[in-house]
């Protein structure tokens, strides 16, 4: 919105927050012929699901926070008519490792035959193929059964349970640490550790974490679309985000971005939400009011106790190279290692010991992380001159990382983090990544890390947590509401990833909130 137009008096709903999840519920509130403002403390709507050009004279726009699509269900896309696309990923996997004194690796992808072949290579037997196929078979169904239900209604525990209709399958999912289901069915050490990872992403826990917050992340790891696919957003992260903020405005939505909200006052009718420009303080008046940020911002908002602060634990690189490097297994093509997900220092006993390390407030002595090239599946991102040259860029995601280990000097731990998990890295190529990466126009390298500090600095998350807090299990438990998205002000709800069934690029906060807030219009 140009600066010098301020928003009316009053809306039927004001979202605080300009993420994906609000401008969700702004384009479904909007189309539904209700009067929405959008009101955004930054100078861009987005959140984390933005693309940006972060090197300087670099015509590479890279997903610079969050980077893959897997829990975004169709019909939001369809319902709001966003042209938006993903592409798929032929190959899920490479992880590499040494055996006998050779390199090799595990990939996973590229049709059954070859899938099967690499497991052979790996293990020397059928065994742990056949106990991958039934595993994932198994998170298979449950995905079917309950990705589904997370645009209804909250279920309670037991329709859910229903819903999943295999016994087994709740045991290990819901019910015992993870940690077990993986030693019981797979013996090779490597195997369980490319398992175990969708267990661990932005997670600090062990495996066998009585708390199971390891099985939350895991569950919605593995049913994002009912296939628990994870695929390539055309155009880059921001291209979704620029499609919702496109929607919102077209149906009537007014998006001012530059407003920081300061409070929020409702007395479960109608509520006021102070905000701040560069011009000075204003209020406006709203019906409802949706909050796409954290638990603890929408506490300070309303003036009540905040929830126990969130732990983020995972460090995010972004990297452009002029090429891609040469890996010491030479069986393995780079260009299909890097499409999918490159698992380092990700073997079961290695994520065990990072967690204990980084626990005991150390560093893990082999930081735990994977990596994929986007410009592999997505050249788009990239300009014409930059293809043609061979460049490619790579997005890294560690792990066992949390907030706590920054927190007396967060850039001089964010360069040593970065060095050893590059040389993680460097342990299984055959020449240095340094030498293949780009530089910008002043010269220097192109790559950024964030730490979970830089994140809640530059995101607000709290402690950096990409998920807000840790994730909720998909299913009614006391004073989630209806629709997961409630507060104790009646007028007043989350649509943030903090939310039950948030998390990840999703827009289901966004979608159920509007649901509720419809819901009791009467729509």
């Amino acid at each position: 919105m140009p600066a010098h137009e301020g928003p009316q008096r009053s809306y039927d709903a004001v979202i605080v927050g300009g993420g994906h999840n609000g401008l969700v519920a702004a384009a479904y509130l909007a189309r539904a012929g209700r009067s929405v403002l959008v009101l955004e403390r930054l100078g861009n709507t987005g959140g984390a699901a933005v693309s940006t050009r972060p090197f300087t004279g670099v015509d590479a726009r890279l997903s610079r926070y969050s980077y893959l699509v897997s829990l975004l269900p169709k019909k939001i896309v369809r319902d709001l008519g966003l042209d938006f696309r993903v592409r798929t990923r032929t190959v899920s996997s490479y992880t590499p490792v040494e055996r006998d004194g050779r390199p090799t690796g595990l990939l996973v992808g590229g049709g059954e035959r070859r899938t099967r072949e690499a497991f052979a290579r790996l293990t020397g037997g059928e065994s742990e193929y056949r106990a991958w196929q039934e595993f994932y078979d198994m998170t298979g169904r449950v995905a079917k059964n309950v990705f589904p239900t997370l645009t209804e209604p909250l279920p309670t525990r037991d329709e859910l349970r229903r819903r999943v209709d295999d016994e087994k399958a709740w045991r290990v999912l819901f019910e015992e640490p993870i940690g077990v289901a993986v030693e019981a069915r797979f013996a090779d050490d490597l195997v369980r550790g490319v398992v175990l990872t969708d267990a661990l992403i932005g997670t600090f826990a062990d495996a066998h974490d009585p708390s199971l917050a390891q099985n939350r992340c895991f569950l919605y790891h593995v049913i994002g679309g009912g296939t628990g696919a994870w695929d390539v957003p055309v155009g880059g992260m921001g291209a979704l985000t620029d499609a919702l903020a496109g929607a919102a405005r077209d149906a009537g939505a007014v998006l001012a971005t530059g407003h920081e909200v300061l409070g929020i006052s409702s007395d479960g009718r109608a509520a006021e939400v102070t905000y701040r420009t560069a011009d000075g303080e204003g209020v406006v008046g709203a019906r409802h009011v949706l909050v796409n940020a954290s638990p603890q911002e929408l506490a300070v908002l309303t003036g009540d106790q905040p929830p126990t602060p969130a732990e983020g634990a995972q460090l995010k690189v972004n990297m452009l190279l002029k090429r891609l490097p040469r890996l010491k297994d030479a069986e393995v093509d780079p260009r299909e290692a890097f499409s999918g997900t490159f698992h380092i220092a990700e073997g079961y006993r290695q994520l065990a010991t990072a967690h204990a390390q980084a626990a005991a407030g150390r560093l893990p002595e082999a930081p735990p992380s994977e990596i994929y090239c986007h410009s592999l599946t997505d050249p788009t991102i990239l300009g014409p001159g930059l293809v043609e040259q061979g460049y490619q860029t790579l997005t890294l995601f560690g792990l066992h990382t949390p907030a706590r280990l920054f927190d007396h000097d967060n850039d001089g731990v964010r360069e040593e983090l970065l060095a050893s998990t590059l040389a993680q890295l460097d342990a299984h190529l055959a020449e240095p990544l340094a030498d293949c990466l780009a530089t910008d126009a002043d010269g220097r390298p192109c790559i950024e890390a964030k730490t979970p500090l830089d994140l809640e600095r530059d995101l607000r998350l709290p402690g950096g947590n990409i998920f807000h807090r840790e994730l909720s299990w998909p299913y009614a438990q006391e004073g989630t509401g209806r629709w997961g998205v409630e507060t104790r002000h009646a007028n007043v709800l989350l649509c943030g990833a903090g939310a039950v069934r948030g998390g990840g690029v999703s827009g289901v906060p966004g979608h159920n909130a509007a649901m509720a807030v419809l819901e009791q219009l009467g729509d």
